[in-house]
């Protein structure tokens, strides 16, 4: 039987493979698995959603779920995914609860949960809660039902945690802030305009409907125009449950997660705050950056694909930075997942400390152009197949230290993603569809 969860939750097309008597369960399995069983008080869990319409039917059966297994449940509404981390934190809850896709299309939706403190959750706990779902247990009654309250002031919370982290004044600064109709629509531009900054918020009119809709960190088009637009000092995007981040500078031209992490690496760098002077990345991230980092005597860690791999990196490490370069970033001495709103108050703040436009700190990343080839395959083992290895290690012999091959299978996907990076485009897009199609002949899909 396949493995429920995913790299980040379970999720699926609401209300067909994510059910109501799926989400209930999986809460029912949860509050018996995830809290200390030694406490002596009934748990507490704090459950939050971004505004999908399909979140208010999920949302209900969870609260249910949990609460007919004895678990007092805070609702905190819409509110983006980092944000129901900090406050699982913040309330001492055993643990929490956050209904969202991020910036998958509104038909999907997803339950992910974090352990107490906000952190994300280990395999071995996903494990458990599998483990535990359709098992036999004795129902409450009673007194011992659980109760449900609303966190009316949630939101207010975690606005002023944001603002408190941004580290330097925005006044001055101009910025288009896309919410991508999500869970970040009010908590995004409210933080920075208490931050000091000028504010044009776009895409931020939830519907329940049009959340990702060609709006967001996966389509910038809108944060482009909107920023030449209004003139702006530069634009910010974040995705549905707001737990990532892009930008553009002035011109439109755009700042990428590996642009950004740079840019954040050398500012705590530069206030002694960078734990070991390291950031950790993965292995997708631009050998740009490897360099940039290199060059200015800056550790890079390397993890797997997945913010997790990050997060347990980070922590392992005792390190303050990492993130992706789809804009996933963790602040360790501020947030316990990637956080895209902080992201971009951070991002703003260097911009206003140095006085120096977003185009000239992202110029310290000279990306080289990167090629992706999804290759469909009968067995993604053959990224590791002894022909294969051969023919990469050809091809990085051709690049000359000058680029780099990757060959990564699918976590979720019969797909071997084939990505190369090189001087020039053309010879990245030679080299990806040669090896391409040494994959594809290698294990034709079936």
């Amino acid at each position: 039987m396949a493995r429920l969860f995913g790299t980040d939750g379970v999720r699926g097309l609401a209300n067909a493979d994510l059910s109501p008597e799926l989400a209930l369960s999986l809460a029912v399995a949860a509050a018996h698995t995830l809290p200390d069983p030694d406490r002596e008080q009934p748990p507490l869990v704090v459950v939050g959603r971004d505004p999908r319409a399909s979140g208010e039917m999920l949302e209900a059966a969870v609260v249910a779920g949990l609460a007919s297994a004895g678990a007092n449940v805070v609702r905190v509404g819409v509110l983006p995914t980092p944000g129901v981390a900090y406050l699982t934190a913040e309330v001492r809850a055993d643990f929490g609860v956050m209904i969202s896709a991020s910036h998958n299309p509104m038909p999907d939706n997803g339950i992910k949960f974090f352990a107490a403190g906000g952190h994300k959750l280990t395999d071995e706990q996903e494990d458990a809660i599998e483990a535990a779902l359709g098992a036999t247990w004795t129902r409450p009654t009673g007194a011992q039902v659980g109760r449900v309250h609303d966190l009316l002031d949630g939101a207010e919370h975690y606005t002023t945690h944001l603002v408190q982290a941004t580290g330097h004044p925005l006044a001055g600064l101009k910025v288009v802030v896309d919410c991508a109709h999500g869970a970040a629509s009010d908590v995004a531009p409210e933080a920075f305009r208490e931050a000091g900054a000028e504010v044009i918020a776009i895409n931020a009119e939830p519907d329940g409907l049009n959340i990702n809709d060609e709006c967001g960190a996966t389509h910038l088009g809108p944060l482009k125009a909107a920023v030449v637009e209004h003139g702006a000092h530069l634009g910010i995007a974040v995705d549905g449950d707001a737990d990532r981040c892009l930008a553009v500078d002035a011109s439109g031209a755009e700042v990428d997660g590996d642009q950004i992490m740079a840019i954040l690496a050398l500012a705590m760098r530069d206030a002694g705050a960078l734990a070991n002077d390291t950031l950790v990345a993965t292995v997708m991230s631009n050998l740009g950056l490897r360099i940039a980092m290199r060059e200015a005597g800056i550790t890079l860690v390397e993890t797997k694909v997945g913010d997790r791999y990050v997060l347990e990196e980070l922590r392992a490490g005792g390190f303050s930075l990492g993130g992706e370069q789809s804009g996933h970033v963790v602040f360790t001495e501020h947030a316990t997942t990637g956080d895209g709103v902080l992201t971009g108050l951070r991002l703003l703040a260097r911009v206003a400390q140095t006085g120096k436009p977003l185009a000239e700190l992202a110029a310290v990343v000279n990306r080289l152009p990167q090629v992706l080839i999804n290759v469909r395959v009968a067995d993604k083992a053959v990224a590791r197949a002894p022909e294969i290895l051969a023919v990469v290690a050809a091809a990085e012999a051709q690049l000359h230290g000058s680029g780099r091959v990757l060959l990564r299978p699918s976590g979720t996907e019969q797909l071997v993603r084939v990505m190369v990076e090189a001087a020039s485009e053309d010879i990245a897009q030679k080299i990806a569809e040669d090896i391409a199609a040494d994959v594809r002949a290698a294990s034709p899909a079936v």
